[in-house]
């Protein structure tokens, strides 16, 4: 409900919407009268937990022109604002709205937009005391639960497995009777949330969120970590780095780094370092990178039936151990 007031050198008008109060005074009523109508929307559209369909970029101008202009350091904070305007393409990347729509348990498509995702819950659990080796901040949670010394090898492996396991379990995905797509969480929510229910189009946006920029790194070092500080070779098991010398380096420190060999042993379990006919082990004479070459030697095998089948150089899959973690 909105109301206007006549003062001296303009109009006053108030917006009231479940308790929230706003108000502004105006040279003209026309003006209030027009304020008063959009701020009636904003309001109800938040109390009813809608998004407004607006680009990231009004955020940053919004508060420049609301918050930053009333400040002491109001000139900085307007050049920072520019330099990340100027980024590029925010209202453009449709990327954007996926991901802050997928955060915030949002509807991103279709004609519930803005909506909040339809959920199943249940009575919530007796809460119980809180965990001092766990914690809860913004959105983030950090677990201390788990422990892996240095020595123990076997289990570091599985605690860097259980980390990049999927996003999804196919196994807890299902389709309703009416074509919707239900996910069954692991363990419940606090709030008593046990699925959640997205149309189908909605839930290949969440999929979409979910996929790598490219040329992104998805691993990122920090400290005397990162590539480039000069301390890393220090720190690091091979003493690689910027700062290392590689004549410096011991033969056991050398060997501490795989090869390309090695690597594809560890990741996909493919030895190819060993003969498939008699099992023993093979010397590597070169490295072939050029497609041509490759694609005359491949055929050449395939002719002479010596080649493996495709389907025995798939490694057997294995799931994240996550009963041996916790």
């Amino acid at each position: 409900m909105a109301t206007f007031r006549k003062r001296s050198g303009g109009w006053r008008a108030e917006v009231c919407i479940k308790g929230i109060r706003r108000s502004a005074t105006f040279t003209t009523k026309r003006e209030a009268q027009a304020w008063a109508a959009q701020e009636e929307t904003r309001l109800r559209e938040d109390s009813a937990g809608m998004v407004p369909n607006k680009p990231f970029r009004d955020l940053p101008e919004r508060y420049g022109r609301e918050v930053s202009s009333k400040k002491r350091g109001a000139m900085r904070e307007q050049r920072m604002i520019g330099v990340i305007l100027q980024l590029g393409g925010m209202e453009e990347d449709p990327m954007q709205q996926l991901l802050g729509h997928s955060i915030t348990y949002r509807v991103a498509v279709g004609p519930q937009q803005g909506r909040k995702v339809f959920t199943l819950q249940t009575v919530p659990a007796t809460k119980a005391d809180d965990n001092a080796q766990a914690a809860k901040e913004s959105g983030f949670s950090l677990h201390a639960g788990v422990v892996a010394q240095h020595w123990g090898r076997k289990r570091l492996e599985r605690l860097c497995r259980y980390i990049t396991r999927p996003a999804i379990s196919e196994k807890r995905l299902s389709i309703t009777p009416a074509g919707n797509i239900r996910y069954q969480l692991k363990t419940p929510y606090r709030d008593g949330t046990t699925h959640v229910i997205f149309e189908p189009m909605d839930f290949l946006a969440r999929l979409a969120a979910l996929v790598p920029k490219p040329r992104v790194n998805l691993t990122r070092f920090h400290g005397v970590f990162a590539a480039n500080s000069r301390f890393r070779s220090e720190v690091m098991p091979g003493r690689r780095g910027k700062a290392s010398n590689p004549l410096e380096k011991s033969p056991a420190e050398r060997r501490r780094a795989m090869n390309w060999a090695q690597r594809l042993k560890r990741v996909f379990n493919i030895d190819v370092e060993v003969c498939s006919h008699c099992g023993g082990r093979v010397r590597l004479l070169a490295c072939i990178e050029d497609q041509p070459v490759i694609d005359q030697i491949l055929n050449h095998l395939n002719r002479k039936g010596t080649w493996l089948t495709p389907m025995s150089l798939i490694p057997e899959g294995t799931g994240p151990p996550a009963a041996q973690l916790f």
